[in-house]
């Protein structure tokens, strides 16, 4: 019992040690700065790019004042600081920061810029076409969030070319799929996918390629009218586009009548 209980004690002492000197402890120098001092080493640090020294100070700032104009900005600046220093981990930490400063301060002057910023953390962390695309999609929720709420705001513009670029990353997600069942004979699949993607992505900045695909997966699945009509399409709309000359051979050397009846392909279900 005696050697249990000094084990027990080692660890309470080894505990308490590192409770009390650590950086973070009375004797961090951080702590006896006021929030306007701190919030000035703050941005300096910011300005120099040194991200986690900066947050320290920031965080402090916060801490102090925080339902103040200056606690209001040392909290913006913080997530500012994990945005800017990137990656999977500080992302997350600054769309959360984002989301705390949003919940706390609704009417902001700053909200247009933090609805935007949420966006951007989400969009950072989108995955290759052929992955998960929900960051994606969020991202794209997110900058909607921007044209909504703050329709005149100096975002509205930036927020659209970013909507832009999200929605090609979804498109293009929804080929690589459709692609995918046409390379394991799963015509149905293909053709649903590309259909979507023409029919929801108009902006899609690749149509050409997506019409070229889904006029193969027609031709894989018999549908000889819908796959010459889409190639003909591809020629009419993209008549410069290097996916014309892959158009077969045999579609182009043959031109079936508009009455010609196809059958269906069979159904998935």
């Amino acid at each position: 019992m005696r050697r249990s209980f000094g084990w027990l004690g080692i660890i309470l002492v080894s505990a308490a040690v590192g409770c009390g000197g650590g950086g973070g402890g009375r004797n961090d120098p951080v702590l006896s700065l006021s929030a306007e001092e701190s919030l000035t080493q703050g941005k300096a640090a910011l300005e120099d790019e040194k991200y986690f020294k900066a947050r320290r100070f920031l965080t402090h700032a916060f801490e102090v004042a925080p339902n103040t104009a200056l606690g209001r900005e040392s909290l913006l600046l913080a997530a500012d600081t994990f945005f800017l220093q990137g990656g999977e981990a500080n992302l997350i930490q600054a769309e959360a920061k984002y989301r705390d400063y949003m919940n706390r301060f609704p009417t902001s002057d700053f909200a247009s810029y933090v609805q935007f910023q949420l966006g951007n953390c989400l969009a950072k962390r989108t995955k290759r076409a052929d992955r998960d695309q929900t960051p994606t999609e969020k991202a794209l929720a997110a900058y909607q969030e921007v044209l909504r709420l703050y329709p005149t705001s100096e975002y509205a513009a930036l927020a659209r070319e970013e909507i832009r670029v999200v929605r090609n990353r979804l498109a293009e997600h929804e080929y690589v799929v459709g692609k995918f069942y046409l390379g394991f004979g799963i015509y149905v699949a293909a053709i649903a996918r590309l259909e979507g993607l023409l029919e929801n992505y108009k902006d899609y900045e690749f149509k050409d390629k997506a019409y070229l695909t889904l006029g193969r997966s027609y031709l894989k699945a018999g549908l000889n009218l819908k796959a010459f009509n889409t190639f003909e399409s591809l020629r009419r709309e993209f008549p410069d586009s290097r996916w014309v000359k892959e158009i077969p051979k045999l579609v182009l050397d043959k031109t079936p009548a508009s009455s010609e009846a196809e059958p269906e392909p069979e159904s998935l279900s």
